[in-house]
């Protein structure tokens, strides 16, 4: 894969599973050079390399930005480990997709967002279903209505238990002070997806977490949120076992009515089937886009940047900070600011 001075360059920052099912692959479909891959792992980064025919291999993320020719940076790293590469990558002109959550501390997020505005790059955050026309159509019924108050459930199997050894026999995926649990993975979508059919966003956020013991991550969380509007919200994340049928991801109450969505598939209003959903892939989608952007130097077509992202991951963070403090209510605006 030689790349050219007409073709775009690309560094994968994380080499993951998820980064080679998704990104690489649809990259490479979008006919860019992907020059360099990183990642801790070295078998990750060797197996990517190998699978996808990228010729140099890093281990570190600061060493790669200083030794390749890049004109993008796509980092698929988890949240816990975002450090400074990517404010690097920006300060260098480098422009930035990034995977979400973004960061597990909200300080190292603002710094990357300092470094896009800085360094004046194009940036977008993976909150990929803003792309599917799903989202789409439930902001376009919602564009006229004035919401109330929203809400989110995800139900999951129940937690593992911590057993003796656990650290040495479980990923990094169960720990909750990597991870987060679901209410960070799933969080931040969810308060995404709502800002972006609702067009609001929060002011104020509490969270509870209930833990026993015996439980790596939560078997139970929920976000109490306020909107800009006044309108309120609430976020239920349950790991107990068995899945509800029938019960929609969100239901989005307006004045005179409701709005339900049930996953991917359909949207209800006061009740009725209004919308079906088309098989549609919002990952490439959103990769072709960003690629676009970066061809052309036009970011208008991203539904997204690296700030605006800050308005999903925030209000989860300070969740999260809540529930430490007994379900104390932050203020998502201050906590942003730091």
């Amino acid at each position: 894969m030689t790349a050219t001075d007409d073709r775009i360059r690309v560094g994968i920052f994380g080499s993951g599973g998820w980064a080679r099912r998704t990104h690489i692959p649809n990259l490479q479909k979008l006919d860019v050079d992907i020059v360099a891959v990183c990642d801790v792992s070295e078998e990750a980064t060797r197996q990517a390399a190998d699978e996808f025919g990228i010729p140099a291999c890093y281990a570190d993320g600061y060493e790669m930005i200083a030794a390749e020719r890049l004109d993008a940076l796509y980092s698929c790293v988890p949240a816990y480990a975002r450090t400074g590469v990517e404010a690097v990558a920006a300060r260098r002109g480098i422009h930035l997709f990034s995977e979400k959550p973004q960061s597990t501390s909200m300080a190292v997020a603002r710094e990357i967002s300092a470094a896009v505005d800085a360094g004046r790059v194009l940036s977008t955050v993976c909150f990929r279903e803003r792309y599917r026309p799903l989202f789409q159509e439930a902001k376009r019924r919602l564009a006229d209505k004035t919401v109330v108050h929203a809400r989110f459930q995800s139900f999951g199997g129940l937690s593992s238990s911590r057993e003796p050894g656990w650290r040495q026999q479980t990923g990094w995926s169960h720990w909750m002070e990597k991870a987060g649990g679901r209410a960070f993975d799933w969080g931040v979508h969810a308060v995404d997806y709502l800002r972006f059919m609702t067009g609001l966003d929060v002011t104020t956020a509490q969270a509870f977490y209930h833990t026993p013991a015996v439980y790596l991550q939560p078997l139970s969380s929920s976000f109490n949120m306020v909107f800009t509007n006044g309108a309120t919200a609430t976020l239920a994340f349950v790991s107990a076992g068995p899945v509800p049928p029938a019960e929609p991801w969100f239901t989005i109450f307006y004045e005179g009515g409701y709005l339900a969505i049930f996953g991917y598939e359909r949207i209800e209003e006061n009740g009725a089937v209004v919308y079906e959903a088309a098989q549609f892939d919002p990952w490439f989608e959103q990769d072709r886009v960003f690629v676009e952007a970066v061809r052309s130097g036009d970011g208008r077509a991203l539904l997204n940047d690296y700030a605006d992202g800050l308005l999903s991951l925030a209000p989860v963070l300070a969740g999260w900070s809540s529930s430490a403090r007994g379900g104390q209510p932050i203020d998502v605006p201050a906590f942003i600011r730091g």
